[in-house]
Order: structure tokens, then C-alpha cells, then sequence
């Protein structure tokens, strides 16, 4: 279910703000404003319009990293939301690890690259694994692993073309496992509804871009660890001056504990928040995602978890070259404990070299009475989805 479509079903009117006219948020929504979400002052102006024939009582971004133009609508309103600092902390990852980082919150070894030439010495210098990547997006088709034989003017070409600003930074590739966290907060007060092991198991057939492959819950993290980072993420919170609403935060259990990479106030594109989280926990994290943005406060029995169920995910990334069948899906759509499959190519669907290693053709999400039965249910099904590519050249059909 969409945001759009949990804000109806809570008997709200939905207003869509969005610069393509044929955005399929529109088709969802009771009225739409034709404004870009990247652009603050258009979509200010065009609220503002809307606002003064129609009252708006709160904002939420999904699956967009716009906190500026949320700030600036809600700024704009009287409603509540992240400040307008907050929001350019966090749309600007080098001045949100450098604000962590004062704050005394324990993040990656980060800095500013301005051109290949600096990023070969750098990374030359360092002794440690690196990433490079855009300051100022999420875009996961940004991220480069700085490894040997990668070229590093190739690298800063491919982070600075996924950067809005321009701005490309490196950053430690911290070892260790990977998970996020979503994150409820009232009044300055956090509540951790859950956490996910992120799976990266064929990192090294991916590289040089970092591609998670899956997630699973509940974390096999230990109760001492999950702690540790539920108190990390509410005082990175506190330090970015995050004081109301919903947070998703990624870090990684390096070999000295907890480390913090990135902090989104919005609510991400994916899965985890809209599926895996209320199949595992019986939490509507949406829903009180929206009540927060409207400014009410959840009950306390709302962010409690119901039940502790298992829930995996895995995503399909095709071979490069042309689809020319989707081969097993309908096979395994209704096996027992199958809670979502996605298919997002058919036959003539392009598959590009590059976006074949990090854009996922499709999702399967699968539940169980334990995180055991939930991942060996997912790995299976996703086993038995072929989808066939056909190579541009004179090479055989592939299956993946």
C-alpha cells in the first residue's frame, strides 16, 4: 500500500505535489499541484494557491529526498516539521557526519573530493576501505566502491553525475553487518519500532557498486547491541535537532560497535517501512508516520509491537541485454507464506550492463512463524524466478 493510499484509507484528502503531469500520484489523490518537489519556492507557491481555497493540515515526502521543500511548506503553513537547518543538515551528508561527528556521535571517516586527481590521492593515502559518492542524494547507482582497479576518474564521473549540487565525497566503507532502523519521535523522545538486517552476500560479484541484495527481521543483533543503537540514533536525532515525526537511519556494528551513516526524515521508497515492518510487528509504521506529520501524537499501544514474526526480502537483478521471458513467477505467486512478488520487467524490457548490477528487477517478500522459515521461504522463490535476457551481441540467452 502507498502513502497516498493509507492516507485515504485513514478518511483523509490527499493533495499530491509533483512536476510530471502524468505522475502516478495523481491518479491516487483527490487534488494534485503540478510542481516539482525539488523546486521549495514553486511548491510553496503552488500550496500556498491550493492553501488558500483549501486548508492543509500536514506534510509528508514519500519515497522523495526533499526535506528543504518540506521544510519550506510546512515553514510556509504554520505546521509542524523538521526545521529548516535540520532539513539542510540532512539533505547535505558532509555537514550532517560533520554535525554528528561534533556531537560526539560515532560516524564514518568522511571528507569533500573536488575532482578525480584529489580523489586518487585520498584514496592512495588511505588506510582504510572507501567509498565515493554524492553529497547530496541517497541514490544508491551513485555509491562506488574505491577499489583496486577501478578507475578513479571513472568513479567521480558516476558519483558527481548523481549529484542534484554537483558535490561528490568519500567516505569509509566501514566493515561489518549492516541494518536500518525505523524510528518514531514525539517531542524529542524516540521510540526504535524496528530493526532490519540489510544483506549484502554477493558483495564482491556487484563491484564496484554497493547493491543490498535483501533484508531480514527481526535483527539477529543481540538485545545489548539493539540498544546501543536505539540510543545512537535518539541522540544523532537530538544533535540534528530532529524533534517530531518519522526517521529511517542506516548503520553498520563495526569492530568498536555501532557506527551511524545516514539519517532521512522523509519515508523511503521500498518495502521496509510499507510491508516488512507491519508483517513482522504488527505496526501500521505509515499510518503513524502520517498522524505525526498532521502533528498528533500516536498512542503508545499503536507503536507496540503485536508479535515478533519472520520477514525476508529478496530483489531479482537480471542479466544485461533484452528480457525475453519472465519464467517461474506465477509458479510460486500463491506459495504458503508469500506476502508480496513484484515482476517490474517483461519481454522487451532493456536491461543496460551497468543498471543490471544495481537496479533490481523485481521483490520477493516472504513471512514466517520465524526469521528462519521467512529467509529459506525467499531464497526458494526467488530460486525458482528466471528471467531470460536475450545479449545484444551474438552470446546465448541468459537466465538470472
Amino acid at each position: 500500500m502507498t502513502v497516498i493510499e493509507e492516507a485515504r484509507r485513514l478518511g483523509l484528502r490527499v493533495v499530491v505535489s509533483d512536476g510530471a503531469p502524468d505522475a502516478p500520484g495523481f491518479r491516487l489523490a483527490d487534488a494534485g499541484l503540478l510542481a516539482s518537489t525539488g523546486d521549495p519556492e514553486a511548491t510553496v507557491d503552488a500550496v500556498r494557491a491550493y492553501a488558500a481555497r483549501t486548508p492543509i493540515d500536514g506534510v509528508l515526502a514519500g519515497a522523495a529526498d526533499v526535506p528543504e521543500t518540506v521544510a519550506a511548506v510546512t515553514r510556509a503553513l504554520g505546521l509542524r516539521g523538521v526545521s529548516a537547518e535540520t532539513a539542510s543538515l540532512v539533505t547535505d551528508k558532509l555537514a550532517m557526519l560533520d554535525q554528528l561527528a561534533a556531537g560526539g556521535v560515532p560516524v564514518p571517516w568522511h571528507a569533500a573530493v573536488a575532482s578525480p586527481r584529489q580523489l586518487e590521492r585520498l584514496a592512495r593515502r588511505a588506510d582504510r576501505p572507501l567509498v565515493v559518492k554524492p553529497v547530496d542524494t541517497r541514490s544508491v547507482r551513485a555509491v562506488v566502491r574505491v577499489l583496486r582497479g577501478v578507475d578513479p576518474s571513472w568513479a567521480f564521473e558516476v558519483a558527481l553525475a548523481g549529484s542534484p549540487r554537483g558535490s561528490v565525497m568519500l567516505e569509509e566503507f566501514v566493515p561489518g553487518a549492516q541494518v536500518k532502523a525505523a524510528t518514531v519521535l514525539v517531542g524529542g523522545r524516540t521510540t526504535t519500532i524496528a530493526l532490519a538486517d540489510c544483506r549484502y552476500d554477493s558483495l564482491d560479484s556487484f563491484a564496484p557498486f554497493v547493491v543490498e541484495q535483501g533484508s531480514d527481521l527481526p535483527s539477529r543483533l543481540s538485545p545489548v547491541m539493539v540498544e546501543r543503537i536505539t540510543e545512537l540514533v535518539a541522540s544523532a536525532a537530538a544533535t540534528l535537532g530532529v524533534q517530531h515525526g518519522a526517521v529511517q537511519s542506516e548503520l553498520v556494528v563495526g569492530s568498536h560497535g555501532p557506527v551511524l551513516v545516514d539519517l532521512i526524515t522523509h519515508l523511503p521508497g521500498g518495502h521496509f517501512w510499507t510491508h516488512e515492518i507491519p508483517l513482522s510487528t504488527g505496526v501500521n509504521l505509515v499510518a503513524e508516520a502520517i498522524r505525526l506529520a498532521l502533528g498528533d501524537t500516536p498512542e503508545a499501544a499503536a507503536l507496540r509491537p503485536r508479535w515478533r514474526g519472520g520477514v525476508a526480502r529478496r530483489q531479482f537483478f537480471p542479466s544485461p541485454g533484452t528480457v525475453v521471458a519472465v519464467e517461474g513467477a506465477a509458479e510460486i505467486a500463491w506459495r504458503e507464506g508469500i506476502a508480496l512478488l513484484e515482476v517490474t520487467v517483461e519481454p522487451g524490457t532493456r536491461v543496460p550492463g551497468t543498471m543490471s548490477r544495481i537496479h533490481p528487477a523485481g521483490t520477493v517478500i516472504a513471512i514466517g512463524d520465524t526469521r528462519e522459515q521467512a529467509v529459506a521461504r525467499a531464497e526458494a522463490a526467488a530460486a525458482c524466478v528466471r528471467i531470460v535476457t536475450q545479449a545484444a551481441g551474438p552470446a546465448d540467452a541468459t537466465l538470472h
